[in-house]
C-alpha cells in the first residue's frame, strides 16, 4: 500500500489568520494520524506565513507515524532539519517568495550541492527525498546525489488529468520504473486529489508515499477530515 502523508501547512494558514491557536495544529495532526494517515508533512518556509519553524520542534513530539520536512536546504531550514531529525527530509528548489512549489530540482547542475547537503542528512539518519520532475535525465542525476528517493512533482500531470488528457502520466511511469531501477525509493505530490489519485496509483509502479495537503484540506470543507482521509487509504490501498 502507498502511504498518505497528510501537509498541514493549510492548517497553519488558518491558524495564523487569527493569531491565535485555533484549530490547534498538535491536536489537529494527531487527529489526522488517528483517522489512519500514516504520516505528516510540513513545509516551513522562511517567512512563516504557516508553518512556523517552532511547529517543527513541537510535531516531532506527537507525531508517532512519520514527520517529513520538506523545503529548500538555505542554511536556517538545514540547521532546522538536523535539530529536529525527522524522519523524511524533501528537499526542495523553491524561491524565498514562492506561493507554492513549482519546479523540481535540475539534479545535473546542482549535483554537487545536493551530495553535499544529502551526505550530511543520512549521517543523521535521516531518510533524504528530492523534488523532480519526471524527466529520464534527472532521474539518473538523483542517482549521483546519492538521495534514498525522489519525489515526483505532479502539477502538470493534474492539470492534464483535468484535461482528459490520460496519457499526460505516461512521463511519470517511466520516471518510476527508471527510479526502481536504479534502486530510488518513489515519493510524489502537488495537486494530487481524490479524482485522480487513484489513477496515478495504477499507472506508476513501485509508489512508496504520496504527500497531500491544498487538495485534502480543501475536500474536508465539504466531506469531513476523517471521510476524506479514508476515502485517500481506500483508493491508496
Amino acid at each position: 500500500m502507498t502511504k498518505l502523508s497528510v501537509n498541514v501547512n493549510k492548517i497553519a494558514t488558518l491558524r495564523n489568520a487569527r493569531g491565535g491557536d485555533v484549530p490547534n495544529l498538535m491536536k489537529m495532526s494527531k487527529d489526522i494520524e488517528k483517522f489512519g494517515a500514516q504520516g505528516i508533512t510540513i513545509h516551513p518556509r522562511p517567512d512563516e506565513r504557516h508553518i512556523r519553524y517552532q511547529d517543527a520542534h513541537d510535531l516531532k513530539r506527537v507525531v508517532t507515524t512519520e514527520l517529513n520536512i520538506e523545503g529548500n536546504p538555505i542554511k536556517k531550514f538545514v540547521d532546522l532539519v538536523l535539530e529536529v531529525k525527522p524522519e523524511q527530509v524533501t528537499l526542495v528548489p523553491d524561491a524565498i517568495d514562492a506561493i507554492t512549489s513549482n519546479a523540481g530540482w535540475d539534479t545535473i547542475k546542482n549535483k554537487d550541492f545536493l551530495k553535499e547537503v544529502i551526505t550530511e542528512f543520512k549521517r543523521n539518519n535521516i531518510r533524504t527525498s528530492i523534488f523532480v520532475d519526471p524527466v529520464l535525465k534527472m532521474i539518473e542525476g538523483a542517482k549521483e546525489t546519492g538521495t534514498d528517493r525522489i519525489e515526483l512533482y505532479t502539477e502538470e500531470f493534474a492539470t492534464e488529468y483535468d484535461k482528459g488528457n490520460m496519457a499526460a502520466v505516461k512521463s511519470y511511469t517511466y520516471a518510476a520504473v527508471l527510479a526502481s531501477d536504479l534502486d530510488i525509493g518513489i515519493n510524489a505530490g502537488h495537486d494530487l486529489s481524490l479524482k485522480n489519485i487513484r489513477f496515478f496509483k495504477e499507472e506508476v509502479p513501485n509508489l512508496l508515499e504520496v504527500s497531500i495537503g491544498h487538495a485534502l484540506i480543501t475536500e474536508s470543507l465539504y466531506m469531513g477530515i476523517e471521510t476524506v482521509i479514508k476515502s485517500y487509504l481506500e483508493k491508496l490501498s
